[in-house]
C-alpha cells in the first residue's frame, strides 16, 4: 500500500506550503511510502482528488485544498485529520497502516486480539510483576508513567494517614482536656 498526498507544487499560500511540507516531511522521517501528486501541474491528479474526496470532507465552495491524503484509493482525511491523529498517536490508524511492532498502537491492537479490554486494570501479584522498577535507558514511557502514578499514589496514601493519625491524636488530647477540667 502506498500513502498518496495530493499537494499543490505551485501554492500561493504559505499555510498550505507548511502544512504540505508537514505531512510530507513526517512521513519521510518515519520511512513510510508514499506519494506526492502534484495538483497545480497535473490536471489529472486535481481531478481525482476532487472526485474522490467525500462529501462531508469538502470545504462548502466544493473544492478541497491540499493537501489531502489517500491510502491507495482509500481517503484518510485532510492536514486536521492529519494533524489529529499524530497528536492523539493514532498515525498509523489514520494512515490505515499496521502499527510498527514496538509501538503503543500494536499492543493496543494485540490486546484486542486476545479480548483485553483497552483501559481494564491489570492486578499485579508478587509471583508475576506487569512491571518491572529500572533504571535503565530501557525503560519505557509506559514504565515510568505508571511508576510514577504508582509513587504519586504511596505519597497520597501516607498523607491520608498521616492526617487521620493528626485527627486522633487531637480527639485524644482534647478528651484529656476535657478529663483534666472534671
Amino acid at each position: 500500500m502506498v500513502i498518496k498526498v495530493f499537494v499543490a507544487t505551485v501554492a500561493g499560500s504559505t499555510a498550505i506550503k507548511k502544512k504540505q511540507q508537514e505531512v510530507v516531511g513526517f512521513l519521510e522521517a518515519n520511512r513510510i511510502d508514499f506519494e506526492a501528486k502534484d495538483i497545480a501541474c497535473n490536471d489529472d491528479n486535481r481531478q481525482w482528488m476532487r472526485d474522490n474526496v467525500p462529501g462531508e470532507k469538502k470545504p462548502q465552495n466544493g473544492i478541497p485544498l491540499p493537501p489531502q491524503i489517500f491510502n491507495e484509493e482509500q481517503y484518510c482525511g485532510d492536514f486536521e485529520s492529519f494533524f489529529d491523529a499524530k497528536e492523539g498517536n493514532e498515525i498509523h490508524v489514520f494512515f490505515g497502516l499496521a502499527p510498527p511492532p514496538s509501538s503503543k498502537e500494536a499492543e493496543l491492537s494485540s490486546d484486542l486480539q486476545n479480548g483485553e479490554v483497552p483501559g481494564e486494570e491489570h492486578h499485579i501479584s508478587d509471583s508475576s510483576p506487569l512491571i518491572e522498577e529500572k533504571d535503565t535507558p530501557n525503560e519505557t514511557q509506559a514504565d515510568v508513567v505508571t511508576n510514577s502514578t504508582n509513587s504519586t499514589e504511596a505519597a497520597e496514601e501516607k498523607q491520608e494517614e498521616e492526617a487521620v493519625t493528626e485527627e486522633e491524636d487531637e480527639a485524644e488530647e482534647e478528651q484529656g482536656e476535657e478529663d483534666n477540667e472534671s
